[in-house]
């Protein structure tokens, strides 16, 4: 098992492991991502750790990605998400026999991560990071209005942000409310917006840069 001690050996179980693992939580394998997943990683968490030590360090490995899990189940923000990385990142760091070992065994963790969503291609979807949607009854008793071709008309419109982006949320343009994703960007509630183009069902937005 010396061969363990090769970094570049380290950045392939990691890749290949956390690919998985996480793969897992995004497509339907019936577990088998899981358990090959799961068995790259504990072998080389068994390799590098010894005594007490592999107690915590399993332990925060596996809450990371209990966080990773929760946040695409349950929350949806990337809050969690990214909390839950950071934690996995450290738990292959702190074992790894050298620098150079560590850093490409946080390489491995982080592409594995990174590409787990190409697995989509492969295999059917768990429908995970799918409720970044509303959770407002967008009818029109409440002043909402389905997306249709008039919205066109409301490129280059400004008003305000009255939920959270996160990138999906709700604004309000001359007192009616329409459903809008940002371009990537974390929008606060009543923050003045700007529509800067619709696409298909999709109206697009940013906030509005001070001094605009």
């Amino acid at each position: 098992m010396d061969f363990l001690l090769i970094p570049s050996v380290g950045f392939l179980m990691l890749l290949l492991g956390t690919l998985f693992l996480v793969g897992e939580m995004l497509v339907r394998t019936k577990g088998l991502l899981g358990v090959v997943g799961l068995a790259l990683v504990t072998s080389f968490f068994v390799f590098h750790l010894s005594g007490d030590n592999i107690i915590w360090i399993l332990l925060l490995y596996v809450t990371g990605l209990l966080l990773i899990f929760i946040d695409g189940k349950l929350i949806n923000d990337g809050t969690l998400a990214v909390i839950g990385l950071i934690m996995m990142i450290a738990a292959v760091i702190i074992p790894a026999p050298s620098l150079i070992y560590g850093v490409l065994s946080a390489f491995g963790l982080i592409t594995g991560a990174a590409l787990s969503p190409l697995l989509l291609k492969i295999f059917p979807s768990r429908k995970m990071w799918s409720k970044m949607a509303l959770k407002d009854r967008l009818t029109s008793e409440a002043g909402y209005n389905s997306v249709n071709s008039s919205h066109l008309k409301l490129v280059g419109e400004k008003g305000k942000a009255i939920t959270p982006f996160r990138p999906v949320g709700t604004i309000e343009i001359e007192g009616k409310h329409y459903s809008a994703v940002s371009d990537g960007e974390w929008i606060d509630s009543g923050s003045e917006i700007v529509v800067v183009k619709v696409e298909g069902t999709r109206i697009v937005i940013e906030k509005v840069k001070v001094g605009e």
